[in-house]
């Protein structure tokens, strides 16, 4: 795991690169001392893991997790500061860390960043129409295809419908789609994907799905109307 540390202060960056050294298969990829600096450092590519400091001169740490989007590395905060956390922890970051950064506290969270990888690295290999890891709070869980009803967008997140309850992930509704077996689902609204074989009825324009009406935008209803094959 390649990791690129990222800090104004000189001496918190020298003390990261002394807990990298520590771990095993854990290899220091740079430093940057600035956010500026380190997007320029992050388009070479190659980096899996950022060790980020939150206050920085100019783009602060957490500005610069919310610009990198989607295809970004994982992230741990290294910051001296506490009340921060809420707020990064929403970024669905990997962990936060208090400094001074015990070599303990430190293994812990790159362990953490280890399962988050590997349980990447198998979505990526799963058959679309099998399921997911969908990382839910703090928690990477599996999750069934078949299972789900219909996607909703919310904003930053998407609600993943089932017919027991809903899970909500940070993610768009177009990524979500494009890991859905597109056999199985369909785009019906700019803000639902629905799983075709789910579908129960269609009233009054909108689609019935477990008793709950989803609905149908102009744009794409003739398509629906073609996978249905309605006599």
């Amino acid at each position: 795991m390649n990791c690129l540390v990222i800090d104004d202060n000189k001496i918190a960056r020298t003390t990261m690169r002394q807990l990298v050294s520590q771990v095993p298969d854990l290899a220091y990829a740079g430093e940057a001392s600035d956010a500026t600096e380190a997007a320029s450092l992050l388009l070479k590519g190659g980096i899996d893991l950022l060790l980020l400091d939150i206050e920085m001169p100019g783009l602060s740490g957490i500005d610069l997790v919310r610009n990198l989007g989607e295809k970004r590395p994982l992230i741990i905060f290294t910051t001296s500061k506490k009340e921060y956390a809420a707020e990064a922890f929403d970024l669905n970051v990997v962990d936060y860390l208090v400094k001074p950064v015990t070599p303990l506290r430190f293994r812990q969270a790159i362990e953490k960043a280890r399962e988050w990888q590997q349980a990447s690295q198998l979505e990526s290999s799963t058959a679309p129409e099998g399921f997911l890891f969908i990382r839910e709070a703090n928690t990477v869980k599996r999750l069934e295809v078949a299972e789900i009803l219909y996607a909703e967008a919310m904003g930053d997140f998407v609600k993943l419908h089932t017919a027991q309850k809903y899970h909500i992930i940070h993610n768009t509704l177009k990524a979500v789609e494009e890991r859905l077996p597109a056999s199985l689902f369909l785009r019906v609204h700019r803000s639902y994907v629905v799983q075709v074989g789910k579908i129960d009825a269609i009233r009054d324009g909108a689609l019935v799905i477990n008793q709950t009406s989803v609905p149908v935008a102009d744009a794409y209803r003739a398509q629906l109307n073609r996978r249905l094959r309605i006599l």
